[in-house]
């Protein structure tokens, strides 16, 4: 299954966008980002499904909640940064 990481800089905001989604009634999760694309090394990423993404930036914006970069990874595991 074909899953977005949505980047966020720190834990704390990374709970705030995965409530933002959850009271929507989203599934998200939330994980360390993978070392190949976390900068900062203390990053965090709230993980969504591929049919959910639209909905989700689209509640994330509304609620002005902060993200930062977004990333596919595909059945094989390969992530790429998507620009949207």
């Amino acid at each position: 299954m074909v899953q977005y990481l949505i980047m966020c800089r720190s834990l704390t905001y990374a709970q705030k966008a995965a409530r933002v989604l959850e009271r929507t009634g989203l599934t998200v999760s939330i994980q360390r980002a993978p070392k190949e694309i976390s900068k900062e090394g203390c990053a965090y990423c709230v993980k969504v499904s591929e049919r959910k993404l639209e909905i989700a930036l689209i509640e994330l914006r509304v609620a002005g909640a902060r993200f930062g970069r977004i990333y596919r990874r595909d059945l094989s595991g390969t992530l790429r940064e998507v620009a949207l």
